[in-house]
């Protein structure tokens, strides 16, 4: 069994992980603890009594737990290993937290996720490794306000005109959303350094030239005056929020690349204060020939400059990162036209009910998910399938929000609304999706744990090194080099080196139709070699139609009559077909009683005081009825044929059966070719008989399949391919495919399916066909090779780059490494990382 449970008392992942070590320890169960929503996922052989994991946790904190409502799950358990955390369990300085139950929408996160899944009220900067929280997209579209353009106080829920000078009232702008705030804060403030900072530099490079001409207005120490002054409004205005950062980071000892930043600019800027107003002090090796100390105002300004402007750029990147996120949501238009028995009226998307009739014009877009009543249009659904073709749809046809209308005018019914439409699923996924973190990451966060105290022990030790071996003046040499080894060095470039793949990555899916629910499942779809697929809904077009109906006794109506009365209480696609049938040939329904639905087999029922059975062989054989030699010749010679054919029996006699086609897609036959050609070991495994599984696969060239499988079965083909050693993904679209989605190492759903099959999976394809597995595999593959890409140049840069630092070169080549350009390195490994990931938006799937 699976038992959800709700925590309180968690502020942070440490908390999460903490509970989860907890939880874990009791023996007989597994647990998975989640820290936004606040949930506990605990799989146990044999019921646990809640008093007992509540004891468990009073021990070790202030948590509380309890049993979520309706949330037992019986069915096999998935073997995936439980995500551990990366977040230690030290004390954070903690901001204003909030714990939101389904998403973090309008709150603020850290771009690196470095305390998981927390958020914030407002915006700051991540107490961990200090770089600026970044603003989750408001999923849900604001409401549009309109007002008078001559009068701007004038402002109204609904168009209409001003009520003082009578003009029509015009949507008002939206406002400034938070990351261009943050970004134009910047830019002011790069702005003011770059004033102030290039004149600081020109002195300290005038004053290295032969006859510095400066010294004919004033003497040296009068400029060291002006240097101090001028890099006042950088240290204290400009870049003042590094040292902020670097002090929270030593006091909670998160140790991260402000904690570098702040010390090695702020070493430099001090040393130069008290050369500058106590140059006794420092011997010889630290003056000039004017007998004044060298100081560090250039350096020090230089260096933070350079730090503001990779801010700048990071600021800038991962606005564009978001960008999948922001296009969704503007698909979602903000006005709709209601039909009402006076007219046509015009509201807000957000006063839409269920059950409205609204009129969509060409061109418009569609602004809930409904069906069409009235009329028929082509829509162009690209922004949602990923398929450039538009669709012809007419009455009785269903349409999502945000679509396009072609050139007619159509009513449909609002069916969907708010956070109920596709879109705004999709929109929630991906934001979702795009705060989650993949397994790759745990090694570069890892790395980052330590990184800061080796780089700060290696600084210390350059300078050591070169004021005992290094040439005179040592003392400065070695000075300067351990500055410039605090400043190369980049964590973040490790931490930003995952999510920003990640991200670009699950926003570039949605566009294309494919919803990925976390960053794991992104992860392991890469390494997939094997796919099990179901046939009806998947291979086929999941809209069954019955060819015909034999009985034996030739009364074809009854039987009709019967077996569609027993069908219209089942959610099958095949019963459905049934149910039209009768529908088109005018039979009425009438009550069953004793109504089963078995699993794998049909559904049995009593009609008219008759014991009515419809289903395959194995539903014949449960029920005890012999079916006739020439009556199974019939069926035989249907199923060679590809058809589906579903017996059935009356009162314990075999007196019929019905035969119903269901086509195959066009994409199924292209997409199991290329996948198999990525060495993906392709099985059907379908309840249906075998001859017409072999007639599908015949046609598919499938090697692989299986017929007559039970949804047991197709759990215990995922578990012994997986005990091979395989990762297996499964594709599906209907309740019974539930457990075996979830016991997959990534479950697929097609977006056609049930809703139990899409909450499952760990993928969605909006358009429902394999040859969306494909996009998925490939947008895996791109995403994976991205992330390998950023952690190799992270590495790369830092292995290569603080050696450097350290003078490594000046022995052989006599090459060191200034301060102001490893600032500049420093500045552009992040952004470098970024815009690598952003390449990510060009991907062609």
């Amino acid at each position: 069994m699976i038992h959800t449970y709700n925590i309180t008392g968690m502020t942070c992942d440490g908390c999460r992980t903490k509970v989860e070590k907890t939880l874990n320890t009791i023996e007989g169960i597994e647990a998975k603890v989640s820290l936004n929503p606040p949930i506990a996922t605990i799989t146990m052989d044999k019921h646990i009594p809640t008093e007992k994991l509540k004891e468990a946790l009073t021990a070790v904190g202030k948590y509380t737990i309890e049993m979520s409502k309706g949330n037992v799950i019986e069915h096999s358990v998935t073997n995936k290993a439980t995500e551990k955390s990366c977040c230690s369990t030290q004390t954070h300085d903690h901001k204003k937290e909030t714990t939101i139950p389904n998403n973090a929408q309008g709150k603020y996160y850290c771009p690196m996720h470095c305390e998981g899944e927390k958020v914030y009220d407002k915006i700051g900067d991540c107490p961990v490794c200090g770089m600026d929280l970044v603003k989750a997209p408001e999923l849900a579209s604001s409401k549009t306000l309109y007002t008078c353009p001559m009068h701007p106080e004038v402002i109204s829920e609904t168009p209409g005109s001003c009520p003082i000078c009578g003009m029509d009232l015009v949507p008002m702008e939206p406002s400034e959303s938070e990351d261009q705030r943050t970004y134009k804060d910047l830019v002011k403030k790069m702005k003011i350094a770059v004033v102030f900072t290039v004149p600081i530099f020109a002195i300290a490079m005038i004053e290295m030239a032969h006859n510095n001409p400066l010294l004919q207005l004033m003497d040296a120490s009068k400029w060291n005056w002006v240097q101090l002054l001028l890099s006042l409004p950088v240290v204290f205005y400009a870049c003042w929020i590094f040292f902020v950062r670097a002090w929270k980071s030593i006091i909670t000892w998160n140790l991260n690349m402000f904690t570098l930043i702040g010390i090695g600019t702020g070493v430099a800027f001090l040393f130069s204060l008290v050369g500058m107003f106590f140059p006794d002090v420092f011997p010889s090796e630290f003056k000039t020939e004017h007998g004044t100390v060298l100081l560090y105002f250039e350096a020090t300004t230089v260096i933070l400059t350079l730090v503001l402007l990779g801010q700048l750029l990071e600021a800038r990147a991962h606005s564009q990162t978001s960008g999948a996120i922001k296009e969704l949501l503007k698909l979602a238009p903000t006005e709709a036209t209601l039909v009402t028995d006076g007219g046509d009226k015009i509201i807000s998307i957000h006063d839409i009910k269920k059950g409205d009739l609204l009129r969509v014009k060409p061109g418009d877009k569609i602004p809930v998910d409904g069906k069409i009543t009235e009329g028929e249009s082509s829509i162009d659904e690209a922004m949602i399938t990923g398929e450039p073709i538009p669709v012809d749809k007419k009455k009785d046809d269903n349409v999502i929000s945000g679509t396009i209308n072609g050139n007619k005018s159509f009513v449909m019914i609002a069916e969907k609304v708010g956070s109920e439409t596709l879109l705004s699923q999709i929109v929630q996924m991906v934001n979702d999706a795009s705060r989650s973190r993949a397994p790759i990451q745990k090694l570069a966060d890892s790395i980052s744990r330590y990184f800061v105290p080796i780089v700060v022990i290696v600084s210390a030790i350059t300078f050591l090194v070169w004021a005992k071996f290094g040439p005179e003046p040592a003392l400065v040499y070695g000075f300067i080099n351990a500055i410039a080894v605090l400043i190369i060095a980049c964590p973040c470039a490790l931490g930003l080196a995952t999510p920003m793949s990640v991200m670009v990555g699950v926003g570039k899916g949605a566009q294309s139709g494919v919803l990925i629910k976390n960053a794991e499942a992104l992860e392991n779809m890469n390494k997939v070699n094997a796919l099990i697929t179901d046939k009806t809904g998947t291979i086929t077009e999941g809209k069954p139609s019955v060819e015909k109906i034999y009985a034996a006794n030739n009364n074809n109506d009854d039987l009709l009559q019967s077996i569609a009365s027993l069908n219209q209480y089942s959610e099958h696609p095949l019963a459905q077909a049934v149910v039209n049938y009768a529908k088109t040939k005018s039979i009425s329904l009438i009550d069953v009683k004793d109504f089963e639905a078995v699993a794998g087999k049909g559904v049995t029922g009593t009609v008219t005081n008759k014991k009515v059975a419809l289903g395959n062989k194995k539903l014949m054989e449960l029920v005890r009825v012999t079916v006739p030699v020439d009556l199974e010749n019939k069926i035989i010679a249907e199923q060679k044929l590809g058809k589906t054919v579903s017996y059935i029996s009356v009162d314990g006699i075999a007196v019929g059966f019905v035969s119903i086609f269901d086509a195959i897609k066009d994409s199924s036959a292209t997409a199991i070719k290329e996948l198999i050609n990525q060495g993906v070991e392709v099985i059907m495994l379908t309840g249906d008989n075998e001859n017409t599984a072999k007639a599908v696969a015949d046609e598919l060239g499938l090697a692989s399949f299986k017929a007559g499988c039970l949804p047991e079965d197709k759990l215990k083909e995922i578990k012994r391919l997986q005990s091979e050693g395989k990762i297996v993904a499964m594709a599906g679209d209907g309740i019974n495919d539930a457990p075996a989605l979830a016991q997959a190492n990534v479950g697929i759903a097609m977006g056609t399916g049930t809703d139990v099959a899409i909450e499952s999976a760990k993928i969605t394809l909006v358009k429902g066909d394999l040859q969306g597995i494909v996009k998925a595999k490939n947008l895996s593959h791109a995403v994976m090779r991205n992330i390998k890409q950023n952690l190799f140049f992270a590495f790369f840069y830092n292995v290569l780059g603080v050696p450097i630092a350290a003078g490594i070169l000046y022995p052989f080549f006599g090459v060191l490494l200034s301060p102001m350009i490893a600032a500049l390195a420093m500045s552009f490994s992040s952004v470098s990382v970024i815009v690598n990931a952003l390449r990510l938006r060009n991907l062609k799937l």
